[in-house]
């Protein structure tokens, strides 16, 4: 039996931990907290889930199967964690991202459709949208409860065999080449596998020097709306043009109206959790432009994550050494795709195809497409 090593149980972690298991690795899942805490990206209360990625099929196709995973963890877990109320983007311009990206779900047979400004009174109580050139629609859109289906994805690896240990684990190197070597460091203790993946978020420059990867401060604000604001009533939106997004209430912690705008670099472990004033200026002066309604809706709930960033917004899966993987740079766009790239990520660790080169440790450079190519979590 082929065994591998975990590191990290983030809602990548824990749903390759689950994969994994499932198609009969010896999983042990190391997390130096608990899954779903607070200091994790995947902690949030919420995350969306979409498929428009502009011009980018394969990210796109990911989305799309990843929906069906989503669901598929529901049934196997006997418990709701996407809302599928569907989404739509606030398109400023009549020939930028969001028409590219209609484009390219057309051409795959995901269904979206292209509305005048006018019909978003059709889908929100209040609404102004005399600024846009039309609204991309993507009815198969939606919610997810993120930190809950953190948990529960976590759990169901438990339930499949997965070995979950609480502990701190640091990487080995080998004391005469200097390369890392296919086992890791937990509590002194030195364990080996035939893999070993670290997929430790925003912890993970820490532990390997020269990632191509910053971290950065991202709070989320949710703000007290009347129930007609809630999901499914209303849909998740985004706003390209002005880095802004959010979408209803769920389960009574109020609408998300927040930015996508990069935060100041972070510290995942140790940095304060307090919501910076600005931005919840920046929030009201959007609600108060797009929801005139919500102008004075007064701040419920806060939560401030962090974004682990590549410079051109790709992911990292990386073999660094013999056994030895890197999987991160989520780039504030990865929590969706957990259940399809966990079988994606699978294949690669099985030897059944390489990785996109895309993934690779190489050099990045910032594109402008990919970096704002809608990271709304």
């Amino acid at each position: 039996m082929k065994s591998v090593i975990v590191v990290g149980a983030g809602i990548w972690g824990s749903s390759l931990a689950l994969r994994l298991a499932d198609d009969g690795w010896r999983v042990t899942l190391v997390e130096q907290h608990r899954p779903g805490h607070v200091r994790q990206a995947s902690a949030g209360e919420t995350r969306l889930l979409r498929c428009a990625h502009g011009g980018d099929e394969w990210y796109t196709r990911l989305a799309w199967q990843a929906r069906d995973g989503w669901r598929r963890l529901e049934e196997r877990a006997g418990e709701e964690l996407y809302l599928e109320a569907g989404m739509v983007w606030f398109a400023g311009t009549p020939d930028g991202w969001e028409h590219t990206s209609a484009q390219v779900l057309k051409n795959l047979d995901i269904e979206c459709e292209v509305l005048d400004p006018a019909d978003g009174g059709r889908f929100f109580p209040d609404f102004r949208g005399d600024d846009l050139s039309f609204l991309l629609r993507e009815p198969y859109a939606g919610v997810i409860r993120a930190r809950r289906a953190t948990q529960v994805t976590a759990a169901l690896a438990r339930d499949a065999g997965v070995r979950l240990v609480r502990a701190r684990a640091l990487p080995v190197r080998d004391e005469q080449t200097g390369s890392h070597l296919s086992a890791v460091e937990i509590d002194g203790e030195r364990q080996h596998a035939d893999r070993v993946v670290w997929a430790c978020g925003a912890w993970l420059p820490a532990l390997f020097d020269g990632l191509p990867m910053t971290v950065t401060k991202q709070d989320t604000l949710h703000f007290a709306v009347p129930p007609a604001w809630s999901l499914p009533e209303t849909p998740a939106w985004v706003d390209h043009g002005s880095a802004a997004y959010g979408h209803g209430d769920v389960d009574g912690v109020g609408m998300k109206a927040t930015t996508d705008g990069e935060g100041p670099p972070y510290e995942p472990e140790h940095g304060e959790r307090v919501v910076d004033p600005a931005g919840v200026e920046q929030a009201r002066t959007y609600l108060r432009r797009r929801f005139p309604s919500l102008a004075q809706a007064p701040v419920l709930f806060t939560q401030v994550g962090q974004y682990a960033l590549t410079p051109d917004a790709e992911w990292l899966l990386a073999e660094t050494a013999p056994g030895v993987w890197l999987l991160g740079g989520d780039s504030g766009h990865g929590f969706k795709h957990a259940p399809a790239l966990a079988g994606y990520v699978a294949g690669v660790l099985d030897g059944a195809y390489e990785p996109e080169p895309r993934f690779g440790p190489h050099e990045r450079t910032p594109a402008r497409e990919l970096r704002t190519s809608g990271r709304p979590r």
